[in-house]
């Protein structure tokens, strides 16, 4: 559970980079809810395209406290706006609501989900017509609405319900042979564990590929175990210790894990080391573009590791580097043929899927890459690390700092004379993408990115050993904490 004291008053209603998120019972109440769901469904029908008639929203959520019940209530918001809503039965993973967007060719998806936020967390992700997240622009023109004022008034009535699991184990089972990648599996002798950190992915992967894989954690705890439902090493000890348990047992294992609300990914390799997609896009993109000689070329995000740029131009793929935001790659997946697109926090886009995260379908591809490849995942990454150039090391520290004012004045010291030299090493290069990336050396770099809401100050390093990102790591925070 986060320790940080809870807010008093209620923080603005905005959005961030997916979603409009907040402590619940203090950000998001019903009446807020109501006002946020109505605004977003008006503002999907004004958005919609000429040739889209539908007026159906689709209402997804997750398996926090209280997720059920808002979402249902959702419902008459919906309605009051003059759209009918569509109502998933039992909690599902965000991908699989814009799966049914796309396969009813609705409006869009209203989400309660909080993601992989701590527990008392809630909020509402918005999914447009194409199958992912809305643009800056579309959440601003809802903001614009809440702001104008108005009354909606919602209006109860009967809902249609569906069955979205159904319909995303179809669109999966269509996308990627799950019966050849069961044989393989069994045949390769690979244990594989899922963790879903108690959220709403649980059961996915047991569906499509039975008795090959199994689950821990699967069960619904609002509280998740007592901490965030992040797919991060420090959450995932369970997962770590049956990893390494399965290897002392002589059977070589891989642990998957999905986050909250079913759009992250993460893993474990048989010898219970973490492997955060900093190093699952890079075996990614090598398997689409090599072993399935799919075409397209790869986005990645600027936090996103060297080895993702290495990997996919010795396969002659080109590469393109956007600011930290699932939406940008997505915008460059609708405008043309991307193999993959990812983010160092866990999300992982298709071309030949959804311009969404999907992390269930990134794990089946992630199992054919390993069967494929014949060995298990941290072996084929040491190779596919020595292959395309040596070993990368990465690590994220998220440090808060004191208040608004600090973090004022570490922006214009950073913008107005950015440090020449970073732990000893000096800076080659300065990148503006997303806050300040310094350019140490050959996947050697030091990003500093500010939340755009509140003094939290992100720290990203990849080096050649973990020595040294510790090093950096341990110099930007002394950085940070004397501006």
């Amino acid at each position: 559970m986060s320790s940080a004291p809870l807010p008093l008053e209620p923080a603005p209603i905005a959005f961030g980079t997916d979603g409009w998120r907040g402590i619940l019972g203090v950000d998001i109440t019903i009446e807020r809810l109501l006002s946020v769901a109505a605004a977003a469904a008006a503002e999907l029908a004004h958005s919609a395209p000429p040739e889209l008639e539908s007026r159906t929203v689709v209402i997804g959520y997750d398996r926090r406290f209280l997720a059920p019940e808002l979402a249902a209530a959702l419902a008459a918001a919906v309605r009051g706006v003059g759209l009918e809503p569509l109502l998933a039965q039992e909690p599902l993973p965000t991908p699989a609501c814009s799966w049914v967007v796309v396969e009813r060719q609705a409006l869009g998806a209203l989400v309660i989900t909080a993601s992989h936020n701590p527990p008392e967390w809630l909020g509402l992700k918005v999914k447009g017509h194409f199958g992912g997240s809305v643009e800056g622009d579309f959440t601003k023109r809802v903001e614009r609405r809440l702001e104008a004022g108005g009354i909606t008034i919602p209006e109860p009535g009967e809902v249609e319900c569906f069955d979205g699991w159904a319909e995303y184990l179809t669109g999966l089972r269509g996308a990627i042979d799950t019966a050849a990648l069961r044989h393989g599996l069994e045949q390769s002798g690979l244990k594989v564990i899922v963790d879903p950190m108690h959220g709403s992915a649980a059961g996915g992967l047991p569906a499509l590929l039975g008795d090959a894989v199994s689950e821990i954690r699967s069960n619904r705890d609002p509280l998740f175990g007592g901490n965030p439902p992040e797919p991060l090493a420090p959450y995932l000890g369970q997962l770590i210790e049956s990893v390494k348990a399965a290897a002392a047992a002589g059977t070589p294992a891989v642990g998957i894990v999905f986050d909250g609300d079913g759009d992250r990914i993460a893993a474990v390799d048989e010898r219970g080391r973490y492997c955060s997609t900093q190093l699952l896009m890079p075996l990614l993109i090598d398997h689409l573009a090599r072993a399935r000689q799919l075409p397209g070329k790869v986005i990645k995000t600027v936090s996103g590791s060297d080895l993702m740029r290495r990997v996919a131009e010795d396969l002659g793929r080109e590469v393109i580097e956007k600011p930290v935001g699932f939406k940008y790659i997505a915008s460059e997946m609708l405008a043309g043929e991307v193999l993959v697109g990812g983010e160092e926090s866990g999300g992982v886009g298709f071309g030949m899927h959804l311009p969404e995260r999907d992390a269930a379908f990134a794990a089946l591809l992630l199992l054919e890459a390993l069967v494929e490849g014949g060995q298990p995942l941290g072996a084929r990454l040491e190779a596919l690390q020595a292959r395309c150039g040596g070993g990368s090391h990465y690590d994220r520290l998220d440090l808060r700092l004191a208040d608004m004012e600090s973090r004022a004045r570490l922006e214009r010291r950073l913008a107005q004379d950015p440090p020449q030299e970073v732990a000893g090493a000096p800076v080659l290069e300065v990148i503006g993408t997303d806050g300040v990336k310094m350019r140490l050396g050959p996947s050697h770099w030091l990003m500093l990115r500010f939340s755009g809401t509140e003094p939290l100050l992100r720290i990203y390093c990849e080096a050649p050993d973990r020595e040294r990102v510790a090093v950096v790591l341990a110099w930007a925070q002394e950085l940070a904490e004397s501006s």
